[in-house]
């Protein structure tokens, strides 16, 4: 039989919240244990992952909430971590006993060519070459989808013209906006205003792109794109672990100290076993504006895209090609300026060109059958 004191406890422990979820740790199972000797009280409690940096908070809050209770003269908080058991019955106290939703693209019968597109650093245009590969391949005949996964810094909204843009919600399921023949989604497109700021902390950014690829309904896609922030930070790692048969593409520009993190986010993919598909070098030279397309101007140097190329093909162990070299054209910059990519309103410019050669080489094996349960049977049985 509990003792008054006790009950008079866990009240006390019922009025503290997890930080981070919102509701009563007494109600999310963390509370594991409450000893009594005499006014001395100690409570056990369990934190979801051993790293929580929200565990000091716990513990002065649930000592502040116990001190108060008639007869506690001391409190001690010892901290221990969930089982993956009490982490999945968490997980399902969250859902209201529902099934977690499923990603689509993660499951083993889906066809759909999952394409990160990642760098080192930012200010490589990485969204530029994102935004342009998806309408070539689009152009092509294949249905495509971008997610923008740049939660901080989502720039795919404007480049496609559609910043003011807000999907449209259909009871719990969200559909992406359409344009150019594309379906797209971004935090940006979910902001009440645009210019408001998104300062979300590692989990949130998680509960993001897993929304983004449960919520929204995408159809049958052919490719789905994710514009990754730059770095290999969050979003990279959530990528990898919820994506694990996603390929990976590496944007760099040719200089020296572009081209050494870029290898960094190309080694990250490979840590969360994913295919790097290949190296794209942007801004890659300038057209000589006097002598034509015979003059390169190396404005940021050369040779940095074939070096991370080389580079994560000797530590993978396989092939990791340069895809192309899209040169610097003010076109490009217009155009994501403007709203209407360069592939679209001018697509026999070099850096146009360039983009469309790599959307197809990206998309030209198509999506695999193989390992795939067809559901045929031979005839006569």
């Amino acid at each position: 039989m509990t003792s008054p004191q006790v009950e008079s406890i866990n009240a006390a422990l019922a009025t503290v919240d997890d930080p981070e979820i919102k509701r009563p740790i007494t109600e999310l199972g963390m509370v594991k244990d409450i000893t009594l000797d005499g006014g001395a009280v100690t409570v056990t409690v369990l934190l979801t992952v051993s790293g929580c940096p929200m565990k000091d908070t716990i513990t002065r809050e649930v000592t502040a909430a116990v001190s108060k209770v008639p007869g506690v003269s001391s409190v001690s908080v010892t901290l221990d971590v969930m089982s993956t058991e009490q982490r999945q019955q968490l997980q399902s106290t969250l859902r209201g006993g529902k099934a977690a939703k499923e990603i689509p693209f993660a499951r083993a019968d889906s066809l759909t060519k999952v394409i990160a597109v990642a760098s080192g650093k930012g200010g490589v245009g990485k969204s530029s070459v994102t935004v342009n590969l998806a309408l070539a391949m689009a152009a092509g005949g294949r249905k495509v989808g971008i997610v923008d996964a740049d939660v901080y810094g989502h720039s795919v909204p404007a480049m496609l013209g559609v910043a003011d843009e807000r999907p449209t919600q259909v009871e719990d399921m969200i559909m992406p906006v359409p344009v150019h023949g594309l379906s797209v989604i971004s935090i940006g497109m979910l902001k009440p205003r645009r210019d408001q700021v998104v300062a979300w902390r590692g989990p949130m950014l998680d509960r993001a792109l897993v929304q983004m690829l449960t919520d929204v309904y995408w159809g049958d896609l052919d490719v789905l794109l994710l514009d990754l922030p730059p770095g290999t930070g969050d979003m990279a790692i959530s990528t990898g672990q919820h994506l694990p048969n996603s390929e990976v593409v590496v944007v760099t520009t040719p200089q020296a100290a572009a081209a050494e993190v870029a290898e960094r986010a190309g080694t990250m993919a490979s840590m969360m076993h994913q295919r790097v598909s290949g190296v794209i070098e942007n801004m890659s030279y300038l057209v000589c504006p006097h002598c034509g397309p015979d003059h390169r101007i190396d404005v940021f140097g050369a040779g940095g895209g074939a070096g991370v190329a080389a580079t994560l093909s000797a530590r993978f162990g396989y092939d990791v090609p340069v895809l192309g070299e899209v040169p610097l054209d003010i076109r490009l910059r217009e155009g994501g300026d403007s709203g209407q990519p360069i592939v679209l309103t001018d697509p026999d410019a070099p850096a146009a060109a360039a983009l469309i050669s790599m959307a197809s080489t990206l998309t030209s094996g198509g999506r695999g059958l193989v390992g795939i349960q067809l559901g045929l049977s031979p005839a006569g049985r």
